[in-house]
């Protein structure tokens, strides 16, 4: 699609130098990230020879994977006894906008990313989105958190009026990098740069599942010109 547009590999754009990741599947053994606490280990060197700052851990929820807060914490904990690096972990989730979502949020039982705001991290299905599904981030915003859309240039659902209306209803959008290069195609990769030359993104991740996703990361190109901008 731009056959001359200049890139640079992603291992040395300098782009994750100081990153907060605020999304990364790295919590082993509880959704269908990374397996093993090894692999946590491997991946989070790499991030500390690229200079990440932070991560935050966000394993799925949803009704296909209903993982409770509390295993969660005990899982996060365990990794963190075994970690001693400089990148910084935190815990969150990464909720589906699903019927066990709801329910969650009605009890107060979520793993909120606390970044300058309380961002709740939410996904829907990337071919329809929920029913009522403004009524539902209202409802979050009610509650008293920010809801933090996942990877929206990959709802194939999506097209500009809808993202320009969710901004105008104040939901925040987190971008995957791993789009900009192009690893979930060109049509995605085509509508994170324009979210992004437009301003829509609010936070950061990788979406990091497993030790060989973020290894194909680092070795695919980013436009030169995205990087300098970015």
């Amino acid at each position: 699609m731009w056959p001359f547009r200049s890139s640079i590999p992603v291992a040395s754009s300098g782009i994750l130098q100081g990153l907060t990741d605020c999304h990364s599947h790295l919590l082993p053994g509880v959704d269908d990230g990374v397996d093993t606490p090894a692999e946590s280990l491997e991946i989070l060197s790499l991030m500390e020879r690229r200079g990440v700052r932070k991560v935050w851990l966000t394993p799925h929820v949803m009704e296909d994977i209903p993982n409770e807060t509390a295993h969660l914490q005990q899982q996060f904990q365990a990794l963190k006894c075994r970690y001693s690096g400089p990148v910084g972990l935190e815990l969150a989730a990464e909720y589906m906008l699903d019927s066990l979502f709801k329910e969650r949020l009605e009890k107060g039982d979520l793993l909120p990313l606390q970044e300058d705001k309380r961002y709740l991290l939410v996904e829907t299905s990337y071919f329809n989105p929920p029913m009522n599904l403004l009524s539902l981030l209202q409802r979050i915003q009610k509650k008293g958190y920010y809801p933090l859309l996942a990877h929206p240039e990959r709802y194939e659902y999506m097209q500009m009026a809808d993202y320009r209306a969710l901004k105008e209803e104040r939901v925040s959008f987190q971008l995957n990098l791993p789009s900009l290069a192009g690893l979930y195609g060109k049509s995605v990769q085509a509508k994170a740069e324009a979210l992004l030359k437009a301003g829509m993104y609010n936070r950061t991740g990788c979406d990091t599942h497993s030790i060989g996703f973020y290894q194909r990361f680092l070795q695919s190109g980013l436009c030169k010109r995205l990087v300098a901008d970015f």
